[in-house]
C-alpha cells in the first residue's frame, strides 16, 4: 500500500512538474536592462488564480490526503516557477512578493 501511495505521488509530482513548465511564460528575451522593475511587473501582470486553477482540475480525481498533497506539491511548484520568472525579470523588494503573490494565485 506505501508503495502504491509513493507511486502515486511520484507520478502526479511529474504529470504536475510537466503542466507547470507548459504553463510557464518564458520571460521576454527583449526586454530593455533599464526598465524600472515595476513597469516590468506591471506588463507581465499573470492572471490571478491561472496557476490554482490548474492545481484543481489536476487533483480533481484524488480524494482525502492524497488530493490534499497533490494540491500542496502543485502549489509550491506554482509559487517556485512564479518566483523564477520574477528572477529573470528581475523584480526586487516588494514588487517582487506582490508579483509572486498574484502569479501564483
Amino acid at each position: 500500500m506505501k508503495r502504491l501511495v509513493v507511486a502515486v505521488v511520484s507520478a502526479g509530482s511529474l504529470l504536475l512538474s510537466a503542466a507547470a513548465l507548459a504553463q510557464t511564460t518564458p520571460a521576454p528575451a527583449t526586454a530593455p536592462a533599464a526598465a524600472p522593475a515595476q513597469q516590468s511587473a506591471s506588463t507581465a501582470a499573470p492572471v490571478p488564480g491561472a496557476k490554482r486553477a490548474a492545481c484543481q482540475s489536476s487533483a480533481k480525481a484524488l480524494k482525502g490526503q492524497e488530493r490534499h498533497d497533490q494540491m500542496q506539491l502543485c502549489m509550491a511548484q506554482a509559487h517556485l516557477d512564479c518566483l523564477k520568472q520574477a528572477i529573470d525579470q528581475k523584480i526586487t523588494g516588494p514588487q517582487r512578493k506582490d508579483f509572486v503573490k498574484s502569479c501564483a494565485g
